[in-house]
């Protein structure tokens, strides 16, 4: 996502007439940054993880998909909470300095 579609997202997202505050604005810039940055590391261990077969009589079938669709996604959670791959600072920088030009 190029720094263009991510400003347009935040402004869409967050009006200034829903975030009063410029320190409220800060936040939700970068928990919406956190956010896509979840997501974004989500869909690479998606990928990271299709090729793992499991084993016959333990694994496998419908439910096994539904808990390894889960679990990346905590995966991409837990990983963008503890820093993750520098993404959302930079994404959280670039959403602010748009709300300041819109201003």
């Amino acid at each position: 996502m190029t720094p263009d579609v991510a400003t347009t997202f935040a402004a869409s997202r967050f009006a200034p007439a829903q975030v009063p505050h410029a320190a409220a604005n800060a936040a939700a810039a970068k928990k919406a940054a956190q956010d896509f940055e979840s997501v974004f590391l989500s869909q690479m261990l998606g990928s990271m993880f299709e090729g793992i077969s499991t084993d016959p009589p333990f694994g496998g079938g419908q439910g096994e998909e539904v808990f390894r669709s889960l679990m990346i996604d905590e995966y991409g959670k837990q990983i963008a909470s503890q820093g993750g791959i520098g993404l959302a600072d930079s994404i959280t920088r670039e959403l602010l300095k748009g709300q300041e030009v819109a201003q």
